[in-house]
């Protein structure tokens, strides 16, 4: 009998209800995963207010309960889900740019059904394993906290090896991913600014041993002069704000999607040597390295996550998150793989 399960539909305008829902065996190569944990993102929020057809949920964890012919994981093996189903087979997937895949079959939570729901279908080599010290919800942060972030760092680095300051704009949870790898990867003595509207964001980022600056304050902002400036807000007036205060040699990578930013080539980049570089998701080959990191920082890296509340709760959570005041990460749980 194929699985089945009681899965949460996004009606549109903040509507989530719950129906059943069949979910077919895995095929050739694939894997069913029983969902223990999802992290909510703020690029949920276009299925949340638009509705959705397919059940959302992008930064998955859970147990691995079927698989199809050709696949080689254990029943039992616990994991994540990489949100892009890369094809493995074109230009891009030959030099590990997964996040670049030309011929991708799909996205969790996105195109296919995700991880709000009992169960998720995806490829055996979208399946990351992690080791018995893991739990689910600590899993997530392998993807959207440590993966996106620490990319957007290695993507920073081609451009500038001499780094000895950093600014990020946007204390959400991408912004904290951002402001945790970089402690890990550079150290505690390295200055790093964020910037946010919200004071309960810009305290709990201060906890994490930053400066936090407000975000209208542009004259500080403008005065920072920093080697390097993340955009995690998507918004143009923090774009436009990061790309002024960038000192000379310096680089703006942006990693939240959302509104443009405007240049005047000669002053914002030939004359002052800066780039602008931007920054999708990660490589699939980055997880290992991220789930030793995350084994080895494992206190500071959690702090990220602020609530795990069950599926059950799903509308509630929404309405928490989105309202941006005081959360970092919102997981939410499920019975079946915990």
């Amino acid at each position: 009998m194929p699985p089945h399960g009681v899965v949460p539909r996004f009606r549109g305008n903040g509507v989530i209800e719950f129906e059943p829902h069949v979910y077919r065996d895995p095929g050739e190569g694939e894997v069913l995963l029983a969902i223990g944990a999802n992290a909510i993102c703020g690029s949920d929020r276009h299925q949340y207010v638009n509705g959705s057809p397919i059940v959302p949920g992008h930064e998955v964890a859970g147990v691995v309960v079927a698989a199809g012919d050709g696949t080689s994981v254990a029943l039992g093996t616990r994991g994540v889900a990489y949100l892009m189903d890369y094809c493995g087979a074109c230009r891009s997937c030959g030099v590990g740019a997964t996040n670049q895949c030309l011929a991708k079959r799909g996205d969790v939570g996105l195109t296919v059904d995700g991880g709000y729901g009992p169960f998720v279908l995806t490829h055996e080599t979208n399946f990351f394993q992690v080791d018995d010290d893991t739990t689910l919800p600590e899993a997530t942060l392998l993807l959207d906290v440590m993966g996106t972030s620490g990319h957007a760092l290695r993507r920073a680095e081609r451009v500038r090896d001499d780094i000895e300051s950093i600014y990020i704009a946007g204390a959400g949870p991408i912004g904290l991913g951002l402001l945790v790898m970089a402690r890990i990867r550079y150290g505690d003595d390295l200055p790093i600014h964020v910037s946010d509207v919200s004071p309960w964001r810009l305290e709990f980022a201060e906890s994490f041993g930053v400066k936090a600056v407000d975000a209208t304050d542009t004259r500080t902002i403008e005065n920072l002069r920093p080697d390097l400036a993340f955009d995690s807000s998507g918004r143009g007036s923090a774009r436009q704000l990061a790309i002024s205060a960038l000192g000379k040699r310096g680089a703006l990578i942006c990693v939240g999607h959302g509104e443009d930013l405007t240049l005047n080539v000669s002053r914002d980049l030939i004359a002052p040597e800066r780039a602008v570089l931007g920054s999708e998701y990660f490589r699939y080959d980055e997880m290992a390295e991220n789930l030793r990191l995350l084994g080895a920082h494992r206190a500071l890296l959690s702090r990220v996550i602020t609530h795990v509340l069950p599926v059950e709760e799903l509308p509630s959570a929404f309405e928490l998150f989105l309202s941006g005041k005081k959360t970092g990460k919102v997981v939410i749980t499920q019975e079946s793989a915990t």
